[in-house]
């Protein structure tokens, strides 16, 4: 049974994630990554090819592979939560597996655990064009808990 069925339909869209993104994280946007797909539970993107990620002997950086997980994830938690934009990165492991073609990245994010204050998951890299995987990190992220506003008139 996938993973992805055990958890509630996302409630952003791509729309919602690129607005959002383009308001409050330009950075992000910056980067290029493209969103494929939204499902529950799972985030397909793509980082167009661009010779500014290679590093010595012609490969797609690690600090590049490293950036488009973290951003997925992050897009994966936008797209189950909606406005979290104080969740943050608690841990990243990544494992190299192979050379990256000198091609587009995909990345497949997924859930693992949805909690109320931690998100865990999964993201996997792939060159276009070829199904076997170039890394896979494993992360979480904290979720803010929700500040519940306190009247200036409570304040004494």
């Amino acid at each position: 049974m996938s993973s992805r069925q055990h958890f509630p339909a996302p409630v952003w869209t791509k729309t919602d994630i690129e607005g959002f993104l383009d308001r409050h994280f330009t950075q992000a946007r910056s980067f290029g990554t493209e969103i494929l797909l939204i499902e529950p539970g799972y985030l397909r993107a793509q980082l167009p090819f661009d010779k500014r990620f290679l590093r010595p002997g012609g490969t797609i950086s690690g600090p590049t592979q490293m950036t488009l997980v973290d951003t997925v994830f992050f897009y994966l938690i936008l797209a189950h939560l909606g406005d979290e934009a104080l969740a943050v990165t608690t841990s990243l492991n990544i494992n190299f597996l192979r050379k990256p073609a000198q091609a587009a990245l995909i990345a497949e994010a997924r859930l693992l655990k949805l909690g109320k204050t931690l998100c865990v998951g999964d993201a996997t890299l792939f060159s276009e064009g070829d199904d076997r995987p170039v890394a896979h990190a494993q992360l979480t992220y904290s979720i803010p808990p929700k500040r519940v506003p306190v009247p200036p008139s409570a304040i004494g």
